[in-house]
C-alpha cells in the first residue's frame, strides 16, 4: 500500500492557522508533521514538530500514531 492512500485531500492552511491549530489544542493532541529536509526544519519549524522527510514517509508510517489529527508542512 503507498503512502498516499493514507491521507485524505484538505483544504490547505497558512502559518497563522497553523499556529492557532497549537494553541488551540493541548500538547500531543494534533501532530505537527514537518516533511522538508534537516536543514530546513533546523532553520525554523512550528514546537513539537516531528520531522519525517517526505523521501522516508512510506518507510517510517508506522511512527505516526493512528489516532491524532496530523497536520503536515
Amino acid at each position: 500500500m503507498k503512502w498516499l492512500q493514507f491521507f485524505t485531500p484538505v483544504a490547505s492552511i497558512n502559518w497563522e492557522e497553523a499556529n492557532q491549530l497549537v494553541a488551540d489544542h493541548p500538547a500531543g493532541d494534533v501532530l505537527f508533521l514537518d516533511v522538508r529536509q534537516p536543514q530546513e526544519y533546523a532553520a525554523g519549524h512550528l514546537p513539537g514538530a516531528k520531522l519525517l522527510p517526505l523521501g522516508d514517509l512510506e518507510k517510517r508510517l508506522g511512527e505516526l500514531a493512528g489516532e491524532k489529527s496530523i497536520v503536515i508542512y
